[in-house]
């Protein structure tokens, strides 16, 4: 692909004095009002710091958890924590124009959790624009919340001078390299929901010698074959008549963990029987790959080999191990295989770790993502 040059926050010369509004990616876990990984905040605090070094008046702005009630105030905590940043309990009106405000050169404000107002997720251009009102200048910097044409994502830049922060601009420049990978080159994908994912395995069949095909996703793989799948979780989509059935590079796991009437056991993917659940790929499986992982100079992870949230955790964790005992180029996502990796406290045996999930994957499949679009649009 031909990558396009992003605009950039250090394109604009002068910041002092200017407010800028920064979408940061805050969807960060929370337990008993406390966050209890800061990997997202760690990530934003670059390009904010930056911002304040610069004299710029930073406004922030995000979301975090599914229900619209959650809140950002344990963030705020973090970030108080890191940057002494103040605290608005709105997302617009007279309480933000306020607190904007008294902002001072250098210093951080964040805005409650954007999603509170419902015109957040429908795009809704007139908050977009409510938003856009305090600030001078917008800066990207969700990479992770991109793929959603949200309207702090892609409605902001209609109605402002817009860049992206340098976690965007990372995840950018990484996710390019995996899409022109150097060979051998290993793909693993994890996770569920096959019908959103078959034309990136078909894409990157194609670009990568393997394709290792895991978790929820492999279910649906021994389905098309005729196994019996027992009880698991399979998608709503039926591989028999698909081409990516008879590609020899595209390989799942041959060996299951599986629980069931029998109790938890260890079986070949063709040996589950009627009441069994795969919950995880099994040990066999990770020796196969061993040797795969050993040449390999690109290395590209998406998702969990097995229900990792619910402790089947043991061949991902194996395969996290392997990788970073290699030497290969290894760029890996999502949220549960980040989890993996920090369990484990190797992180710095992997070459990049990406803040995205289902965006990583959209970009994978299609080279941009809709609030890239929407700043290239404002930019040209």
């Amino acid at each position: 692909m031909s990558k396009t040059t992003l605009p950039s926050i250090r394109d604009v010369a002068a910041l002092s004095g200017k407010t800028v509004l920064l979408r940061a990616s805050l969807n960060v876990p929370v337990k008993g009002g406390t966050v209890t990984n800061a990997f997202r905040i760690k990530r934003a605090l670059l390009t904010i710091n930056y911002l304040r070094e610069q004299g710029a008046k930073v406004v922030v702005i995000g979301h975090i958890g599914r229900e619209p009630e959650e809140t950002l105030q344990p963030v705020h905590v973090e970030l108080e924590r890191a940057v002494g940043a103040k605290w608005c309990p709105s997302v617009t009106g007279e309480a933000v124009q306020a607190a904007v405000h008294s902002l001072q050169e250098g210093e951080v404000l964040l805005l409650e959790n954007v999603r509170q107002d419902p015109r957040e997720k429908a795009g809704d251009d007139s908050l977009a624009k409510e938003l856009a009102s305090v600030a001078d200048l917008y800066v990207n910097d969700a990479f992770a919340a991109s793929h959603r044409s949200h309207a702090s994502l892609t409605g902001i830049p209609q109605f402002l001078p817009s860049y992206f922060g340098f976690n965007f601009l990372h995840e950018y420049e990484e996710l390019s390299k995996a899409m022109e990978p150097q060979h051998p080159a290993l793909f693993i994908l994890g996770g569920a929901k096959f019908e959103t994912k078959l034309p990136l395995v078909a894409k990157y069949a194609k670009q990568y010698d393997t394709v290792l095909i895991g978790g929820a996703l492999a279910n649906d793989v021994y389905k098309a074959r005729g196994y019996n799948v027992g009880t698991s979780l399979v998608s709503d989509i039926d591989l028999r008549s698909e081409a990516i059935l008879t590609k020899e590079n595209i390989v799942v796991p041959a060996d299951v963990v599986v629980d069931g009437p029998q109790g938890r056991r260890t079986v070949a993917a063709t040996e589950v029987t009627e009441g069994e659940s795969i919950l995880d790929a099994g040990p066999q499986s990770i020796e196969d790959l061993l040797p795969v992982i050993s040449s390999a100079r690109t290395i590209l992870w998406n998702g969990p080999l097995g229900n990792f949230e619910h402790g089947f955790a043991e061949q991902t964790e194996a395969l996290a191990r392997a990788i970073a005992a290699s030497g290969a180029y290894s760029i890996i996502g999502g949220g549960d295989t980040i989890a993996a990796v920090e369990g484990l406290g190797i992180e710095e045996h992997f070459s990049f770790m990406s803040t995205a999930g289902g965006a990583m994957l959209t970009f994978l499949e299609t080279g941009t993502l809709p609030a890239i679009e929407a700043v290239l649009a404002r930019s040209n």
